[in-house]
């Protein structure tokens, strides 16, 4: 099953030196030149351009091989979420 991810997805992948972590920076949907190695794609089969967390050094990827980290809620839900359940708490007693 094909996947499909935007610019600005949080993905994971499997590497070498174990799971690594970054931002796609760019969808590629033609063949490519990419640190000296062609890597073949299209509409259908997209590549992506990621932008490694820890060091910044940049990494191409069929979708296949990425999965998706959902976005954590902002600081001001989590606060939010805390005062409802103290409001809620507070009124029971």
């Amino acid at each position: 099953m094909k996947r499909f991810f935007r610019v600005g997805d949080h993905v994971r992948w499997n590497s070498e030196a174990g799971r690594v972590s970054g931002t796609i920076i760019k969808r590629v949907t033609e063949d490519i030149m990419f640190k000296g190695y062609t890597h073949h794609a299209s509409k259908d089969d997209p590549q992506y351009i990621i932008q490694s967390d820890k060091t910044d050094h940049q990494a191409i990827h069929k979708g296949t091989a990425l999965r998706l980290i959902p976005r954590r809620k902002s600081s001001k839900v989590h606060e939010r979420q805390r005062r409802a359940r103290e409001t809620r708490g507070s009124r029971s007693s």
